[in-house]
């Protein structure tokens, strides 16, 4: 980072699938991979909703080079975890190959009682949905709601970098991001309301009294206000394999959090858009990646969503270049657009020898390679190329 000027802290929260290194399906082996972990990782690492996933969580840091380290740490010692207790970690946004039904949900209190309220959402095909969260702070409750609601119309742009589970229990399911069509199965999944701090009370005591939700933690907004951390936290990736992708996610987040936090303080409302609208930019964003089309917040003009981040990365160009991180901003996203997306990769791979197991091999194998930069997915050329939160 810049000595000119100190960023907000980065956070990434990564949720990972294990999977038996022989069928390529996932096992219920978090009780043995937590722990594991936990000797390098402390609390940062966590046991998730089902026994088939776990979650990883970076330290706060405030560049970029430290995030990527922590993400590198993270990784690698879950990794080291999965294969001490004889599975695989696998950064994908849903199973690639069949579970085995019903998935077992972690025995907590709190899980079992979240199990019975989303009903079939918590068996559904695909619900072993891995995401990643990025976290921006430190933020007041007032900054964060104001940026959540001037960066709400530009993550469409943003999930369609981080698209990446196109295949589901055995299938290409039409869609770069299964996971973002089956997380709409949960409560209050979808677009964050622009809300005052009142307003934010207001709403979440009523979805409370009226059992939307259970307690505070299912709130599912694309951002929220974190409810003990001082952060905002964003939720529209799948979880990728190579961890350029959520460095690439935070960098710009952070950027653009940095534009939006400057235009609240002068006053600049942020760009209305309708939810109809929203949640259709999303949903495309979801089936098609990069080669969606999406709606520019400002003008309202329907755009190549490859444009549009173009368009995000110019807007944020004068924050990032206060922090330092506007090369690997360009570096890393003119490598996403001109390699692809983790979803195209999975497909490039699946194509080459139509195996699914492959799939699954390739995840795996850039999932704990993590320290290193990805290399194009097959089919693919980057000749062009020049050249994270406290756990919850």
């Amino acid at each position: 980072m810049s000595s000119r000027r100190e960023g907000l802290k980065l956070g990434v929260e990564e949720e990972f699938l294990l999977v038996d290194p022989a069928t390529r399906r996932t096992v219920p082996m978090a009780s043995l991979v937590v722990p594991h972990a936990a000797r390098t990782l402390g609390p940062r690492a966590q046991h998730e909703f089902l026994a088939t996933q776990v979650e990883a969580c970076t330290r706060p840091v405030t560049t970029a080079a430290e995030l990527r380290a922590e993400l590198a740490c993270t990784r690698q010692a879950m990794a080291g975890a999965a294969e001490s207790a004889g599975c695989l970690l696998v950064a994908s946004g849903t199973a690639v190959l069949p579970s085995r039904h019903p998935l077992p949900v972690i025995p907590t209190d709190r899980y079992l009682r979240v199990a019975a309220h989303v009903g079939p959402a918590a068996d559904q095909i695909g619900a072993e949905i891995c995401g990643c969260h990025v976290h921006l702070g430190d933020l007041d409750r007032a900054d964060a709601l104001a940026i959540s609601a001037h960066l709400r119309p530009w993550l469409p742009a943003l999930q369609a970098l981080c698209v990446n589970s196109p295949f589901c229990e055995g299938r290409d399911r039409g869609a770069a991001s299964t996971r973002a069509g089956r997380y709409l199965a949960w409560p209050t999944c979808g677009p964050a309301p622009v809300l005052e701090p009142q307003e934010y009370e207001r709403t979440v005591r009523r979805l409370l009294a009226h059992r939307v939700i259970l307690d505070r933690k299912m709130l599912y907004w694309y951002a929220r206000p974190s409810e003990h951390l001082p952060t905002l936290e964003v939720r529209i990736a799948d979880t990728n394999a190579d961890a350029d992708t959520p460095l690439l996610l935070a960098v710009l987040l952070r950027g653009l959090a940095h534009t939006f936090l400057a235009a609240h303080r002068s006053g600049v409302p942020p760009p209305p858009m309708a939810s109809t609208v929203l949640r259709e930019a999303h949903r495309q964003a979801a089936l098609g990646g990069l080669a969606s089309v999406g709606t520019h917040p400002f003008t309202e003009r329907r755009l190549p969503i490859a444009q549009l981040t173009t368009h995000l990365l110019e807007l944020a160009t004068p924050a990032l270049a206060e922090t330092g991180d506007i090369d690997l901003a360009r570096r890393l996203l003119h490598r996403r657009l001109t390699c692809g997306t983790g979803a195209d990769r999975q497909r490039a791979v699946f194509a080459r020898g139509h195996s699914l197991t492959d799939v699954v091999d390739d995840l795996a194998h850039l999932t704990a390679d993590s320290g290193i930069t990805a290399a194009p997915a097959p089919g693919t050329s980057d000749r062009h190329l020049d050249g994270s939160a406290a756990p919850l």
